[in-house]
Order: structure tokens, then C-alpha cells, then sequence
């Protein structure tokens, strides 16, 4: 058997790609991907998954698709947030 070389930089290549993988083990990462997917937000989805991992999951994705549909709502984000935490109070 032949070894294959490889050289540094594509390895740092491939581990730089690997990385850009979305791994998802739990249904509250799912929903945590989902909610920052319906709401334009991917730069904050480790927010959104434990978001998602502290609350219902159902209630979640609901109050995301109705503020989503809102054409006036300009920070779909932060809304989201104020929404949910006036529901918490």
C-alpha cells in the first residue's frame, strides 16, 4: 500500500471545509437553526439554538414565522427577542 502525502495546506484546507459543515445531534439545534434561517438571522444561530434548547420548541418557530411574514418589522432579530421576552413576564 502506497501512503498518500498530503501536504500542510491542504490539509488546513480540508479541515477549514469540514468546518463549514453543519452538524446538528439534538432537535433543539435543528429548531435553533430553523428559527434563525425563518428570521434572516444566520449570524446569531448559537444564539437561536439555546434559545431553542430553553423554551418550546413549537411556540418558537411559530412566533418567528408571524414576525417573519411582517413586511414593516426591519430587525426581524430583535423583535423576535422583545416578543419573547414580554412572554416570559
Amino acid at each position: 500500500m502506497y501512503a498518500m502525502a498530503i501536504s500542510f495546506k491542504d490539509y488546513l484546507k480540508e479541515l477549514k471545509d469540514r468546518g463549514k459543515e453543519s452538524r446538528v445531534y439534538r432537535k433543539y439545534q435543528l429548531t435553533g437553526l430553523e428559527l434563525a434561517e425563518i428570521l434572516g438571522d444566520e449570524k446569531h444561530k448559537s444564539l437561536y439554538i439555546k434559545i431553542a434548547k430553553d423554551n418550546p420548541n413549537e411556540n418558537l418557530i411559530g412566533i418567528a414565522k408571524e414576525i417573519a411574514e411582517n413586511k414593516e418589522i426591519e430587525n426581524k432579530g430583535a423583535y423576535f427577542m422583545s416578543v419573547l421576552h414580554n412572554k416570559k413576564t
